[in-house]
């Protein structure tokens, strides 16, 4: 039986949204099936997903230089450029490490063990870095930084310099609030029936981050690396890449797994497997 036809059986209102404990239950579902996929599957589909955001990194970076349109304005058309990549990765089909945070749900109902969980993000983070910065290689062979008569690589440059300038803390913070509004926009994602409702439920999420400013580590790993190389004035900090990567990374780890995947299963699936 195909998806559509389950679709259909599953509620006589099959063109509503699935409900949020529905949800929770495929979310869950799909944690057991990522953390069981093979090595090679992963890598590949991971590999794509850190292409796919970079692509979406590069949009926003094109999208928001030399724009007159004001501050909040530029940053918001900016952010619905960079929904291209989870749109890509949610409708194309791929593994995202910050949306995979997702997974903690399959583990706290006790379905994947924690050996599971790290193998999936370790191999997929893996892969989000390669294709990122496979990403940023052909980027700078294309020289896609002289658009606008070298305006989109000033940018680029800025971009960089301003990440790699955060602290730690500020960096862990708007990791965590970042891939809060990530996993949300999975989890809406995952509530749609048809393409055009997935790809709307990730259009506000996605935008709010970005123009908000948060941090996504993958993303980050497009920008900083893309910024450095073309950085001839030592306005970017190695340090600051390594600090803010790191920082993001847990940051990202935490909103994802705690303030997302854990407040959902308390609320929806806690009580089930308590029963059992």
């Amino acid at each position: 039986m195909d998806e559509r036809k389950a679709d259909l059986m599953e509620s006589p209102g099959h063109s509503d949204a699935y409900a949020p404990a529905d949800i929770a239950r495929k979310v869950e579902s799909l944690g057991v099936a990522k953390a069981r996929t093979d090595t090679v599957t992963l890598l590949v589909l991971a590999v794509l997903a850190g292409a796919f955001v970079s692509l979406g990194a590069l949009l926003f970076t094109v999208v928001v230089t030399d724009s007159t349109l004001g501050f909040g304005v530029t940053r918001l058309l900016g952010g619905g450029a960079f929904c291209l990549g989870l749109v890509l990765v949610v409708v194309a089909g791929a593994e995202l490490f910050t949306g995979n945070n997702l997974i903690a749900m399959a583990w706290a109902s006790g379905l994947v063990g924690t050996r599971g969980v790290m193998r999936n993000w370790l191999l997929v983070y893996a892969g989000n870095v390669a294709g990122c910065l496979g990403t940023v290689l052909l980027a700078l062979w294309g020289d896609l930084a002289s658009l606008g008569v070298g305006a989109v690589g000033e940018t680029a440059v800025r971009i960089a310099a301003g990440k790699a300038d955060l602290s730690l803390g500020a960096a862990f913070a708007r990791g965590v609030l970042c891939n809060a509004l990530v996993c949300l926009a999975v989890w809406l994602a995952m509530g749609g029936r048809s393409v055009t409702d997935r790809i709307l439920a990730i259009l506000f999420p996605i935008t709010a981050f970005v123009a908000i400013g948060l941090e996504h580590s993958i993303a980050n790993w497009f920008f900083l690396p893309y910024g450095l190389a073309l950085d001839e004035h030592g306005l970017v900090s190695a340090s600051g890449v390594a600090r803010n990567l790191l920082a993001v990374t847990a940051g990202n780890l935490a909103g994802g797994t705690l303030l997302v995947a854990g407040v959902y299963w308390l609320a929806y699936l806690r009580a089930s497997h308590a029963n059992r």
